[in-house]
């Protein structure tokens, strides 16, 4: 069973690291970070809900209307603006806009690692927040084609990891993926998602 007290402990494990969670689920022949032009900012919300025993997080399929990564599976969350005081700010609010509810609730329980998505130049701040009850969902439609909750303890299990084909601008190419609510789960979201599961799991033994 996993609780939110394992959530709270796997994000704060001295001396983690991560290198190898993210890298196993990672694209192969993935480009390496440029530094020119300074990439963009984000950052995006693994917004837990449920009881202990019970956790889920929310995902959404990003619009297909979308510039970029459309039709992807991924957390709430965007670009950082000028106004926001913080990485945190920007993933509260950017989840408020998406899902269409108040975020003042939310408890940050730790961050993730940031992480670089070379597609869009971006590096992105993942952050991991508890709202329970979850409020009715209002998901704006120029941004979000579905929401789905995805069981945390499913992370965990072999049977949820798979490779996919999903077509490139650059044609079909295999990735490494989770399978969650019957959805391709791939790229940076099944990055992030793979660390906090190896964290999980390294807690539970």
């Amino acid at each position: 069973m996993i609780t939110l007290a394992d959530v709270r402990s796997a994000l704060t494990l001295p001396d983690f690291d991560p290198t190898a969670a993210m890298l196993s689920m990672a694209p192969l022949g993935r480009s390496e970070r440029r530094a020119e032009p300074p990439p963009k900012q984000a950052g995006v919300l693994a917004l837990l809900t449920g009881d202990d025993g019970n956790l889920g997080v929310v995902l959404t399929r990003r619009a297909d209307n979308l510039n970029g990564h459309s039709g992807q599976m991924s957390f709430p969350g965007g670009r950082r603006e000028d106004d926001d005081a913080n990485f945190e700010e920007t993933a509260l609010r950017e989840a408020s806009e998406e899902l269409g509810i108040e975020t003042g609730g939310v408890t940050l329980l730790g961050a993730l690692t940031p992480l670089y998505i070379p597609p869009s130049h971006f590096d992105v701040y993942p952050f991991v927040g508890y709202l329970m009850p979850l409020p009715p969902l209002l998901p704006n439609p120029d941004e979000v084609a579905a929401v789905y909750i995805a069981s945390v303890a499913a992370l965990l299990e072999p049977d949820t990891r798979t490779m996919a084909v999903i077509e490139t601008m650059a044609g079909p190419r295999e990735v490494p993926a989770f399978v969650l609510c019957e959805q391709i789960v791939w790229g940076a979201t099944a990055i992030m998602l793979h660390e906090l599961a190896v964290r999980i799991r390294t807690v539970l033994g």
